[in-house]
């Protein structure tokens, strides 16, 4: 099932429903079980962030596709809508230290009135078709963000499983964490889709073995 959404939507979830999902109890005597975070040669996201997202899912492709996609990202605008603008800084391969400028646009919401977010971010762990781990702050009218984001590949049965994490911290954000929780988490599903769509579309329904 596609989990699309547009980018006005990741920026306009009503409050209320965030409000009611966070309220909800769990069951008596039921311990939340908090998984692992995900890390790239020992590092991982920002442990202490308010703002925290995590999601996976499994792309029906080869590895190398995935990976070339991902770590590609002057090409991020071919396939990703809500990307506007990229800058690659620097030359080379994508490594540790490889740093990229991208814009992507924030309808208006509760906290910020409508913007485009200038991200700078820069590689700071990768091992090839295995992990990445990048920084950077994120700025808009209004809006400031120090974002951490983890990404792991794994080869399984059907495809690639690709997980990622990422945390934000800044004023705003902190202002209301279930609200920013949430646009977080449905941010990380759309860019997933995304991957998921360009990825099997090139592999042309490759399954790997």
């Amino acid at each position: 099932m596609s989990r699309a959404r547009t980018a006005a939507a990741l920026f306009t979830v009503p409050l209320l429903t965030v409000a009611l999902a966070t309220a909800v109890a769990a069951p008596a005597g039921a311990v939340p079980r908090t998984p692992k975070p995900l890390t790239c040669q020992g590092q991982g996201v920002d442990a202490r962030a308010k703002v925290r997202a995590r999601t996976e899912t499994v792309i029906d492709a080869p590895l190398s596709t995935v990976w070339k996609l991902q770590t590609e990202v002057e090409r991020w605008p071919d396939w990703q809508a809500h990307v506007t603008s990229m800058e690659r800084l620097g030359h080379g391969p994508f490594r540790p230290g490889t740093a990229f400028r991208w814009t992507t646009p924030v309808p208006p919401n509760p906290a910020t009135p409508a913007t485009s977010l200038d991200i700078t971010s820069t590689v700071r762990q990768s091992e090839r078709g295995s992990c990445i781990r990048w920084t950077g702050p994120a700025v808009g009218e209004g809006l400031h963000i120090d974002g951490v984001h983890v990404w792991t590949f794994t080869p399984v049965r059907g495809g690639v499983l690709v997980r990622t994490e990422e945390t934000h911290t800044g004023a705003q954000v902190d202002a209301n964490v279930p609200y920013a929780t949430e646009v977080l988490k449905q941010g990380l599903e759309a860019w997933l889709d995304a991957l998921e769509t360009e990825a099997e579309s090139r592999a042309g329904g490759h399954r790997p073995c």
